[in-house]
């Protein structure tokens, strides 16, 4: 009897309920003293106000209570509103019309407030609505400048709350990228400032410094240069070590920031001092974020690549470049002149002597005035300079005048096809290919002003007795280094490499003897020497700003696609004659500061893991491609040895990072060094654990499209061992192997595809899981369409046959269905003409009707109602095969099995083959 009355007591309670106006019930249940429903109150508010939608007055009086509700004194409560803000300020933007200023006046007040609470659930939940409101631009730009910052400005106050101020740092700083730079600079960034210094919080500075980046990407180049910087240098030596590692770990997005002048001079050694931290958390955060810092040094004009400025044209970049290179990189990239430059000047910018002698040359040529010509330079395509390619630079200095002289190379420039031939006929000589790093040679830069001399038409050997152009001096001590290297390299002269190598030393020994202070050659017979030597299409030239000397790099790369760079282990730069500080010298370039590079290069040191990070090599791993695009691949020989080190680490999951980016890598270097030193490393990890194995996987394609014909062609015998795993369940590799042959098609001939891919192709069309198998009819299908499309279409025949005889007539009754998918696919993807189709696979397809298994004449009956007869050939054509499919359709229209008669009968609307594959009456397992 109790229960009774209660259960007629809860039917009371409830009709009551029902007889109450939306409103009705709002008010009872948000003036209940149980706090359990107040709070569904809050959780339904946003269903109420749908129901008053239409009723602009109810729907004020909903808002009203809202603001009511907002004073309950049970934090839940409040903290449960909070969460329905962001809800029905969405409702309020979408009735505007009805309910106009509706957030502006009642719920945004309401957050604000709620970011000064007492209870910390309650904060953290209006902090959250904040954001989520600014982020969907539900708040209007009037309302965040008077409404929103001025309340934050309150709260980071020096005499206010430390939660309360820590959290409202961080809310300016995550609302700065919302709110655009205008609001950022002026209401934001003066209290960031500030908060930069807060001596008393050190959780607000370590906020400040974590957010640092994104403050400095939003204010822009000159802000950061001018206010933010000097706050920015006080939190990476601030005495909490989590300061400073908040700071390395931004330290990519602040450099983005300046420009390159002051990312050089002072970001640089700002960063060497995180580096070499007291603290192991700090140097391990400046060790990650080393490699993203050093790709912010890279050079459109010898990258291609531009950081920060995606979206605007080359030309424009073009343009822009060249004027930040005047006006803010001085130091870098300086124009040079006659009457100002000093006997001691060291020029900075790689490309600006040899420009100029290459405008001067194609001038020469063109008979057009410097200021008008212009020669094609991929300048990420560097050749070196060898000690004669100084002198031509020397003598040409001469022959400028003012205002002719270019402070960067153009990223794209044209000029005549005469002249890009003669460029492209002159860019391979012996001596550049054959040719190991010299010494560091130092520049005598009063022979850029007062070079001299006459060329000598004789070889090498009589080069030295005759009158030549001017070279720089070799010192000494160099001389004696040259002489020792030929004398360690002598015993092993019947190598024909060292052979090489002792003609190249014993000629720059030659040139280090001659006199300097001969009459300046003739144009003509400049040209003469410059057609002879080959130099004067080398793009770029070293000099290094500190020491004063050119950088002879260890690669030459634009060449002749036939011509196969070798790099021998037994090269002079590794040879075991040179010393330490010699093998330092060919690590040497000029593009990012050195101290930077060593640092990064000294990441595989073992030491490292135990001092820094035990994954620092992954690390270094995982920025090696951006290292290398800044670097270019002229500075390739600096990394070369880091990558081999890296390739051969210990840690699988290094390898693996390695493998799953060498085809960024192959595209950077370009196809000499590809062929060089990648695909050594590509072969290796080709052999490696499945776990590194499925990263060259992955890129397959990428990689072997950048590879000569030749030498993909060699991968073919490989690609059949990607079948092996070291765990048979793991389906998913297999499955991507079916992705990447479909790729690979394009790459190879009818006949290779034929001999090599279809045996592949065949086995993964009987694989035990279902998935691989689905991905491989859509393989062997396009396949089919290659080989059919050759001449002549032999192969295509012979694939057909063997798909009818492996398949179709296959014992097991998964191997005829597989047959069906196939032909499926093949008329959906068109990949046969019908009128072939219908020749030579559809009578094998039809006589599927009586096989003695429902789901291979399921997949029949679908195959012919749904993907079949929607094609024009069988609407249009009344022709025997159009009859024999209609004969078929109604024979599986009577069949004894349910399911056939369904498919057979309807039109069903799915015709995907992958929803076909994953229905019940069709899949296999």
């Amino acid at each position: 009897e109790d229960l009774q009355e209660d259960a007629d007591g809860s039917l009371d309670f409830v009709s009551q309920d029902e007889m109450l106006t939306p409103l009705g019930r709002l008010d009872k249940y948000a003036a209940s003293e149980n706090v359990f429903n107040r709070q569904m109150v809050a959780r339904s508010l946003l269903d109420t106000l749908r129901e008053v939608c239409d009723d602009e007055r109810d729907c004020i009086a909903v808002l009203e209570r809202i603001s009511r509700l907002a004073d309950d004194s049970e934090p839940t409560v409040r903290a449960e509103l909070m969460e329905q803000v962001p809800h029905i300020a969405l409702f309020c933007q979408e009735n505007r019309p009805s309910i106009p200023y509706a957030f502006s006046k009642f719920l945004l007040p309401i957050v604000v407030r709620y970011l000064a609470d007492q209870n910390n659930q309650v904060r953290k939940t209006s902090q959250a609505a904040l954001l989520a409101l600014l982020e969907q631009e539900l708040i209007e730009r009037f309302d965040v400048e008077t409404k929103v910052c001025p309340v934050l400005i309150e709260l980071t106050a020096p005499d206010s709350n430390d939660d309360v101020k820590t959290e409202a740092v961080a809310i300016m700083c995550k609302m700065a990228p919302m709110v655009g730079k205008d609001i950022t600079e002026r209401l934001i960034l003066p209290r960031f400032c500030e908060m930069c210094c807060d001596c008393r919080m050190f959780h607000v500075r370590k906020v400040c410094a974590a957010n640092f980046g994104d403050i400095c990407s939003v204010v822009g180049q000159q802000a950061t240069e001018e206010m933010l910087l000097p706050r920015f240098f006080q939190l990476c030596s601030d005495n909490v070590w989590g300061v400073r590692k908040a700071c390395a770990e931004c330290f990519m997005a602040v450099s983005c920031a300046t420009c390159q002048e002051i990312r050089r001079t002072k970001l640089s050694a700002l960063f060497i001092n995180l580096i070499s931290d007291p603290s192991r958390w700090v140097r391990q955060a400046a060790f990650q974020s080393l490699g993203p810092f050093i790709s912010t040094f890279a050079n459109p004009s010898s990258s291609g690549q531009c950081f920060k400025e995606e979206s605007k044209s080359s030309e424009e970049m073009s343009v822009e470049n060249k004027n930040r290179t005047r006006d803010q990189e001085a130091p870098e990239d300086i124009q040079v002149r006659p009457e100002d430059t000093p006997s001691d000047l060291s020029v900075s910018n790689s490309s600006v002597i040899l420009e100029n002698m290459l405008e001067d040359h194609a001038a020469e040529a063109s008979g057009k005035p410097l200021g008008e010509i212009s020669v094609p330079l991929d300048s990420s395509l560097l050749c070196t300079l060898s000690s004669e390619s100084h002198q031509e630079a020397a003598s040409n200095e001469n022959d400028k005048k003012p205002g002719n002289y270019k402070s960067m190379l153009r990223p794209e420039v044209d000029t005549s096809s005469q002249d890009s031939a003669l460029l492209d006929q002159e860019l391979y000589n012996s001596f550049h290919f054959w040719r190991t790093p010299l010494p560091e040679i130092d520049l005598d830069i009063e022979l850029e002003q007062n070079s001299g001399g006459k060329p000598s038409p004789e070889g090498p050997e009589e080069a030295s007795e005759g009158p030549v152009p001017s070279s720089p001096n070799i010192t000494m001590a160099t001389r004696k280094e040259l002489e020792e290297m030929i004398e360690n390299l002598e015993p092993h002269i019947d190598d024909p490499d060292v052979k090489a190598q002792v003609e190249v030393l014993s000629a720059a020994l030659r040139a280090s003897s001659l006199d300097v202070h001969e009459e300046t050659i003739s144009v003509e017979k400049r040209s003469d020497l410059q057609d002879e030597l080959g130099i004067n299409e080398l793009p770029n030239c070293k000099i290094n700003q500190e020491d004063s000397v050119p950088l002879i790099s260890d690669a030459v790369e634009n060449m002749d696609s036939t011509l196969h760079y070798i790099h021998n282990d037994s090269d002079l730069s590794n040879n075991s004659s040179f010393s330490p500080d010699e093998e330092r010298r060919t690590k040497v370039q000029d593009v990012v500061p050195q101290a930077l590079l060593d640092q990064y290069l000294s990441m595989t040191d073992p030491s490292r893991a135990q001092t820094v990070d035990t994954e620092i090599a992954k690390h270094c791993a995982y920025s090696l491609p951006g290292v290398a695009l800044t670097l270019g691949r002229q500075n390739w020989h600096c990394l070369r040895e880091t990558y081999e080190t890296l390739a051969s680490d210990m840690q699988w999951k290094v390898r693996r990072t390695l493998a799953f980016s060498i085809h960024e890598l192959a595209v950077i270097l370009g196809d000499q060094l590809t062929a060089a030193d990648l695909v050594p490393i590509f072969n290796g990890f080709l052999k490696d654990l499945d776990e590194v194995r499925i990263g060259v996987l992955k890129h397959l394609h990428d990689f072997l499209k950048l590879l000569h014909i030749d030498k993909r062609r060699e991968y073919l015998y490989q690609l059949q061992e990607f079948l092996v795993t070291d765990n048979s369940r793991n389906w998913r590799f297999r499955a991507e192997l079916a992705e990447q042959l479909i790729l690979l098609l394009e790459l190879y001939s009818p006949r290779d595809v034929y001999d090599y891919l279809r045996p592949i192709a065949l086995n993964l069309c009987a694989d035990k899981v279902s998935s691989v198998r689905w991905i491989s009819y859509k393989l062997v299908s396009e396949m089919v369409k290659k080989l059919h499309a050759a001449t002549p279409p032999t192969f295509g025949v012979d694939l057909i046959n063997e798909l009818v005889e492996n398949f179709g007539r296959c014992p097991k009754w998964s191997g005829r269905q597989a047959f069906v998918f196939v032909c499926q696919t093949v008329i959906e993807d068109d990949c046969l003409p019908m009128d072939q189709f219908a020749v030579h696979l559809m009578p094998h397809l039809l006589t599927l009707a009586n096989d003695r298994v429902p789901n291979v004449r399921v997949l029949l009956a679908k195959t012919l109602r749904q993907t079949l007869l929607e094609k024009d050939y069988f609407l249009a054509s009344a022709s025997c095969h159009q009859e024999a499919v209609e004969q078929t359709i109604m024979a599986l229209q009577m069949d004894r099995d349910s399911d056939v008669k369904y498919f057979a009968s309807i039109h069903p609307a799915s015709t995907k083959i992958s929803e076909d594959a994953m229905s019940t009456a069709s899949s296999t397992y």
